[in-house]
């Protein structure tokens, strides 16, 4: 009787395959029962879970001797497959075992990511330059750089950020994830890996943004997202990493700026234009890139590189489109065209009939919003923050185009901006009653209002709506002093109608001053403040 060398029972006529390959034992021939072959896999799998808890519970406890012994013997491991690497670069046969041992090292290494108190041993040791010399590791330093494991340990992870940007890191990985063919799911999974790296490192030590960029990551980022490549983990990834790059870092928007980044994300933005996200993750996506953009418009050159570009066009076409894209577009809208820098942007706007599209959505807040995730709050702050950019930016006709928009149809965009008013100061009147009742409670408990609980307050309110009040306010000041006398009257004439008073507006206005120009220069703080005190006063 003959016997299959691979099977736990016999085999009257074993298949051939069964002598070349051990993974295709075929049940069918054996000459007992299935049953038995069922009982006999399931005892050999408990087996397996014996013998795995034995060696677990048996192992060498790792401790700070038994981490450097590792990392000894990962440096002998690494320089020997170096070594043979060199000495037979075109004969693998003769460094594989070396590779094999050096990937097993790098495997039980994946331990120290549970200590980062020892991550100091790793520097002191000189296996950060090994490490980053190796594109195997990836796997280890996404695990070393975990961002919770870091937080568990701050002096640990200060030393090892430190030694892999001396090292650095990101100009290797980047050099790394180049020569990746992302067609082969391995190499795709050590981008997405290498993109984890960053992200971990940028959330843990957010200055090395700046550097990042500048060692070929931004461009790499840009050339990835505008690859023709089908949607996947790894470009909605790229936009995420793109967005914290620009947060916050006039450096990193500067760059993108001068690598032609905003035709890049324009183009890409393009896309939905006329059709929505075909999936969550898609949306999510698009989301980064329209955060992207609105990090790049807070730098003044930048909104020039919008204008050429046509960005503008592209914003006004998804707001009269109305898919999911158009509250974005607002926002971006908004970031383009606000401050003296946006009076290009604004003048622009006009010039493409852009009225024509902001005011239908200034009329009527869309009601179909849950699924963009954007708030009404939020609409309608855009909004009313573009209005009033075009009011303080707008020159001679343009400015005429604007203003004869508020007369039309007896005056209705007065009446739905009276409408607003009256809605966000009941908000806000709600905010400050309730924040007062709490200021009473803590003076009783004898608590200290100290700065910054006023300053958590003053959010608050501004969460509460008090921004969208100013800007509300401001249109209607703006529009007051325009010498066009039926704007005046129709906005006293509703003040009066509902119980309103040209006092509260002209406080409200007064705050606004206090607060405006944030980041600004002294000299355009004050000319601001005074303009607009001016315009309070003839109100």
């Amino acid at each position: 009787m003959k016997y299959c060398d691979f099977c736990p029972v016999g085999v009257i006529k074993p298949p051939k395959k069964h002598l070349d390959d051990k993974s295709s034992c075929v049940t069918v021939y054996c000459k007992k029962r299935r049953d038995s072959v069922t009982i006999i896999s399931s005892a050999l799998e408990n087996l397996t879970s014996i013998i795995l808890f034995l060696l677990y519970h048996t192992a060498e406890p790792v401790d700070e001797s038994s981490v450097k012994k590792m990392i000894l013997t990962f440096e002998k491991r690494s320089y020997k497959n170096q070594e043979l690497r060199i000495k037979f670069p075109d004969n693998p046969e003769k460094f594989m075992e070396s590779e094999l041992d050096l990937n097993d090292i790098i495997q039980e290494m994946h331990v120290i990511a549970t200590m980062p108190d020892l991550y100091h041993l790793l520097v002191e040791l000189n296996a950060v330059h090994s490490l980053l010399g190796l594109l195997t590791v990836v796997d280890l330093l996404q695990e070393l750089t975990d961002i919770d494991t870091l937080h568990e340990s701050e002096e640990g992870a200060e030393v090892l950020i430190d030694a892999l940007l001396e090292g650095q890191v990101v100009a290797l990985l980047v050099q790394n994830i180049e020569r990746l063919d992302e067609q082969v799911k391995e190499e795709a999974d050590g981008i997405y890996n290498t993109l984890a790296i960053i992200e971990n490192m940028a959330e843990f030590r957010p200055g090395l943004c700046t550097e990042a960029a500048q060692q070929g990551l931004m461009q790499w980022l840009l050339k990835r997202i505008k690859a023709k490549m089908p949607f996947d983990a790894n470009k909605l990834y790229c936009s995420e990493i793109l967005a914290i790059l620009l947060q916050n870092n006039d450096s990193t928007r500067e760059l993108l700026g001068e690598m032609d980044g905003i035709d890049v994300l324009l183009q890409q933005l393009s896309v939905f234009k006329r059709h929505n996200p075909s999936m969550a993750e898609e949306q999510e996506m698009m989301e980064n890139l329209f955060d992207a953009l609105c990090s790049c418009l807070m730098l003044p050159s930048n909104r020039d590189r919008f204008l050429r570009g046509e960005g503008l066009q592209l914003m006004n076409l998804m707001l009269r489109e109305k898919k999911m894209s158009r509250t974005s577009a607002l926002k971006v809208l908004d970031h383009g065209m606000i401050g003296p820098e946006g009076a290009d942007n604004c003048h622009k706007f006009v010039d493409i009939l852009g009225l024509r599209t902001i005011f239908p959505v200034f009329m009527r807040t869309p009601k179909k919003m849950k699924k963009t995730g954007a708030s009404e709050k939020e609409h309608e702050e855009h909004v009313c923050s573009i209005i009033a950019s075009m009011l303080r930016n707008l020159k001679s006709q343009q400015r005429s185009r604007l203003l004869s928009k508020f007369t039309e149809n007896d005056c209705e965009k007065v009446d739905r901006l009276m409408e607003l008013y009256f809605k966000y100061l009941e908000a806000v009147q709600q905010a400050d009653k309730r924040i007062e009742g709490e200021k009473h409670e803590m003076v009783r408990r004898g608590e200290i209002l100290d700065d910054s609980m006023e300053d958590e307050f003053y959010l608050r309110r501004l969460d509460a709506g008090l921004f969208v009040l100013q800007l509300i306010c401001y249109i209607m000041v703006e529009i007051s002093n325009s010498g066009i006398s039926q704007l005046q009257q129709r906005v006293h004439q509703i003040l009066n109608l509902r119980g309103g008073s040209v006092k509260l507006v002209r406080h409200i206005m007064r705050e606004y001053a206090e607060s405006i120009g944030d980041g600004k220069s002294d000299e355009f703080k004050e000319a601001e403040r005074k303009r607009i005190m001016d315009l309070v006063d003839s109100f």
